[in-house]
């Protein structure tokens, strides 16, 4: 069975955060400095809440709020589903579809060790499937 360990092994050991108090415009700078879609929000090594430009596109921009002036805390979702490095890729892709949600904190023993996106899943399982057909294709021609 592959789980999130099999995923994490490949990616950034990066975990990009902010804490509560930063303001949404400097979540927004951080996100387009590292090329990224999601923050944690984090007070210490306590998992807080997650921010997403979901979150920014619904809670901010249609809600006519200034960035300058909102704090993440306010528009944070801080309701998250996590997953352990043991959750196989196939209850995670469950999780996000039923949720609606595009991002997923990993976290061990209290402590968290990163995140995946849809896209890390979907990149994975096309990787998988691709390297299966590639030994099917092998043993087929031997």
């Amino acid at each position: 069975m592959k789980t999130i360990k099999n995923i994490i092994q490949n990616k950034s050991k990066s975990i990009y955060s902010v804490t509560p108090q930063t303001s949404v415009l400097d979540a927004l700078q951080v996100m387009m400095d590292k090329n990224i879609s999601a923050l944690l929000v984090m007070e210490g090594s306590e998992l807080k809440g997650i921010f997403t430009e979901r979150d920014y596109a619904r809670k901010i921009i249609l809600q006519g709020k200034a960035s300058k002036e909102t704090s993440i805390q306010e528009v944070m979702t801080s309701k998250l589903e996590t997953v352990k490095l043991n959750t196989s890729i196939e209850h995670c892709m469950q999780i996000m579809t039923q949720r609606f949600i595009r991002h997923l904190p990993i976290v061990e023993d209290g402590i968290v060790v990163g995140i995946i996106s849809i896209g890390d899943l979907v990149k994975f399982v096309i990787e998988d499937q691709k390297q299966t057909i590639e030994q099917l294709q092998s043993y087929i021609s031997s």
